[in-house]
């Protein structure tokens, strides 16, 4: 069975929901437990089994590309394929990486925090060449923002809708994926005006039955999108995060 080495992950975005704490720092680079939220992303996939990161930059890629530069450990390889266009939707930051892509690989959000053993065991599922799937937690009472989640409905392990605003669902998306580059051709067909998510692509293999469910369980995740999401996720993961700061910039929000 082909080993699942290669993570891509999307960090373009400008993170406007966290300007209260980034200060103008990239959403990556946003300090969590005292280290940017991208560097837990990548030593929690490395802890999976992650050894090669291709890594979608656009807002303040300069100073991803210099934290990169900077930290960058020996025994891992990072790929930075940048993206001018981070104003658009996450689809389109996906597409830009897919030159960089070989075979089956993991797809990871730049503020997505989760558990290595949900990642581990999710990358070592079987994978047809024509199909993607995605961590699902069905436990929807825990979610922190449940308006702000992304949605599934699920029949038997296939997803049939996703969405942030469909009105039925029974699970929510983690943001931890693993495809293969037929995922490229779906964000493709699915553009709209030159633009795309990656829900629009995830639908497309939904509608082909194409999207497969994989529950994490009991594992933890959090989307690290609002400052008040950090506060959250503090306790979500007992992390001993020195929360003063943080408190008192959400205090003069």
């Amino acid at each position: 069975m082909e080993t699942t080495k290669q993570c891509l992950i999307l960090a373009a975005g400008n993170g406007t929901r966290l300007r209260a704490v980034s200060h103008g720092l990239p959403k990556p680079l946003v300090q969590f437990q005292g280290k940017p939220i991208l560097e837990h992303i990548m030593e929690r996939a490395e802890e999976a089994g992650i050894s090669e990161f291709v890594i979608v930059v656009g807002y303040r890629s300069d100073l991803i590309r210099e934290w990169v530069d900077s930290q960058r450990p020996d025994n891992i390889s990072v790929t930075l394929v940048e993206n001018t266009e981070y104003h658009k939707s996450n689809g389109i930051s996906a597409l830009k990486a897919k030159n960089a892509i070989r075979g089956k690989f993991a797809l990871l959000m730049a503020d997505h925090l989760f558990e290595p053993e949900a990642l581990a065991t999710l990358i070592a599922q079987p994978l047809c060449q024509d199909e993607v799937i995605l961590a699902v937690d069905p436990n929807i009472e825990r979610v922190f923002d449940l308006d702000d989640a992304t949605k599934v409905r699920r029949c038997k392990d296939r997803i049939i809708d996703i969405g942030k605003d469909i009105s039925r669902y029974d699970a929510l998306d983690t943001g931890m994926f693993l495809c293969t580059p037929v995922l490229f051709d779906k964000l493709e067909a699915a553009k709209r005006n030159g633009n795309c998510s990656l829900s629009d692509g995830m639908r497309q293999l939904a509608g082909e039955g194409k999207l497969r469910a994989f529950e994490i369980g009991d594992a933890q995740w959090q989307d690290l999108d609002t400052p008040e999401a950090i506060l959250y996720a503090e306790r979500a993961f007992d992390l001993p995060f020195a929360t003063e700061q943080l408190t008192e910039s959400l205090v003069n929000v």
